[in-house]
């Protein structure tokens, strides 16, 4: 099938798997003519990376779980380390993002929001660190 089949099927647009075959995570073969001519196990793949970057594994992580995926003899120990890593990057982010919201939910409400030019928002930002 053509990258437009392809990319509908996995539900990826053209231009990722472009850069996923310019990358190396998938190989598709070519047709006499040049064309990318994908087969199921191409759209396995794609599917595959998909739904490991819905997941916000990075694009190594994603060449690590599909080897591993590909590999019969992995260890899943193997896929549950690079799981946990992820895990634990997405859990910092969450608390910095918490962080974020609670010190903007105290500038919000500490602004009085009316015409004076007084503002605690501006204030803060313009602090020195």
């Amino acid at each position: 099938m053509n990258i437009g089949d392809a990319a509908a099927k996995a539900g990826l647009p053209a231009k990722t798997i472009r850069y996923y075959e310019d990358i190396g995570l998938v190989k598709p073969r070519r047709d006499a003519n040049g064309y990318r001519a994908f087969v199921q196990t191409d759209i396995h793949k794609l599917t595959f990376l998909a739904r490991a970057r819905a997941l916000g594994f990075s694009i190594e992580d994603c060449r690590d779980l599909l080897a591993l995926w590909e590999d019969n003899s992995r260890a899943s120990s193997d896929v549950r380390q690079i799981a946990q890593e992820h895990l634990a990057r997405i859990e910092t982010k969450i608390a910095d993002l918490e962080d974020m919201r609670d010190t903007l939910k105290t500038l919000v409400r500490d602004c009085a929001g009316d015409d004076r030019p007084d503002c605690p928002i501006l204030n803060r930002l313009g602090d020195p660190a």
